[in-house]
């Protein structure tokens, strides 16, 4: 996995990085046919910004992946170089359930990152770039995150960056009764905002948004009022809190508009919160006399409080990761017997097959008493096994010292063969062994 998130970066460099969700499907395709990564998720978040992938054969292509998150947002890859991470194998895998298990989200527990990396997947599958390798690793994060959810307390009262943005607002004026909030966009962070407001009890609602429909819609589940986007001024004037979430690639409120507005209502104090990635709001709007601004990055303040009350959860929760990525990683290298394991039951079958179809002919040429039948399907099994066991006979014995006993004990293990086995069979040579080397043995006439 390669990646960038909060804990490497302020949200002036993540906002850099950042995927519109338009944008997604392209550049997985892009990823899995210009470097050697034979699959593909990629997460585009306010928090986050990671690939998670598979290799294909032979190469390790983190530092190409990692030059191409730059190069798709037109950065320079040393621009970036600090603050983008890298995992592989076990770490990456392990990253992976932190993730969704909300163990690497800036809200400890929130529950917003499980969808949007299911949503992530569901994109990916769309795409073609995800195969059986994340397909397991992915269903096996989110059985990961359901059992943090429900074997510890980490989700008790947690909270994602949407409801976090709320309790700042609220705690800045004590209470959100009686005052107008003014919810800018109508996407998902807008939406799990804008639901929150009303849960906190907020009376005076406003949704603005560029489709008048998407705002409409909103505006009727929270008990809001939907407003015109050109309206957007006037509505900033009226505002004491201003919760802002739009896909804009630049600031939509900037600093010249926000004087404007500042004027308008006579300085009166207005809280603007940005939870967009890139910002909505022009960072040197804080400057204005009476307009508090709080990015992303600000709300880590609050998240603080709640870390200590949920630290000893985390803490079983990384035990419950740890455990899942172990029983994950196993099953990666048991794929890596799996082709030796069909040639394996392909080739004792192959013999079988054949022994049986010469037994049934030599039967059918003639016909056989029950006792001549019982000992042809005897002998059957006499020369099944005698070809099955001659290669590992043979290497046995054609080995050194030492290596032959090596071989014994893995053949011992291989077979489920006890030491005490070992040695009453000491002595005892069976005879289908004795009679001959070879396991070409005549089918029965």
């Amino acid at each position: 996995m390669v990646g960038i998130s909060w804990r490497t970066a302020p949200v002036a460099v993540r906002e850099k990085l950042a995927f519109r969700e338009e944008e997604l499907v392209g550049t997985l395709k892009l990823l899995t046919t210009q470097l050697p990564v034979s699959e593909a998720v990629l997460i585009s978040t306010c928090n986050r910004v990671e690939v998670y992938g598979v290799a294909r054969p032979g190469h390790t292509p983190a530092s190409q992946v990692r030059a191409f998150l730059a190069e798709q947002r037109g950065l320079q890859p040393a621009e970036v170089s600090d603050v983008i991470y890298d995992h592989i194998a076990g770490a990456a895998v392990r990253h992976v359930f932190k993730v969704a298990a909300a163990l690497d989200s800036l809200v400890l527990g929130e529950a917003q990152i499980l969808g949007q990396l299911k949503d992530a997947y569901g994109v990916a599958g769309g795409a073609g770039t995800s195969g059986p390798v994340l397909a397991r690793c992915l269903e096996r994060a989110f059985g990961v995150a359901k059992r943090v959810r429900t074997e510890t307390a980490i989700a008790r009262g947690a909270a994602n960056v949407s409801t976090v943005a709320v309790d700042l607002a609220a705690r800045v004026f004590g209470s959100l009764a009686g005052k107008s909030v003014l919810v800018v966009g109508a996407g998902k962070m807008s939406t799990l905002a804008a639901r929150h407001l009303h849960a906190q009890g907020a009376t005076h609602i406003v949704v603005t948004n560029r489709s008048p429909e998407k705002a409409e819609r909103l505006a009727a589940e929270i008990d809001g009022i939907a407003k015109p986007w050109t309206s957007l001024d006037d509505l900033l004037a009226e505002a004491d809190v201003v919760i802002s979430s739009t896909g804009a690639r630049s600031p939509i409120l900037t600093k010249q508009t926000m004087k404007k507005v500042m004027k308008a209502r006579r300085y009166r104090s207005i809280v603007l919160i940005d939870i967009a990635v890139p910002r909505d709001v022009d960072p040197d709007v804080n400057d204005l006399d009476g307009a508090y601004l709080y990015d992303i990055d600000d709300l880590e303040k609050i998240v603080a409080a709640n870390l200590a009350d949920r630290a000893k959860a985390a803490e079983q929760a990384e035990k419950i990761v740890e455990h899942e990525a172990g029983q994950f990683e196993h099953w990666m290298r048991s794929q890596g017997v799996v082709p030796t394991i069909r040639a394996l039951r392909e080739k004792f079958a192959a013999v079988a097959d054949a022994e049986l179809q010469k037994t049934l002919e030599a039967l059918a040429r003639k016909e056989h008493t029950p006792a001549q039948q019982r000992e042809a399907v005897q002998r059957l099994v006499q020369l099944v096994v005698n070809k099955l066991l001659h290669q590992p006979t043979a290497a046995l014995r054609e080995a050194s010292p030492e290596d032959a006993e090596l071989r014994a004990q893995v053949l011992c293990e291989l077979f489920g063969l006890t030491p005490q086995e070992a040695r009453e069979a000491e002595g005892r040579v069976p005879e289908s062994v004795a009679e001959s080397s070879s396991p070409e043995r005549s089918s029965p006439q």
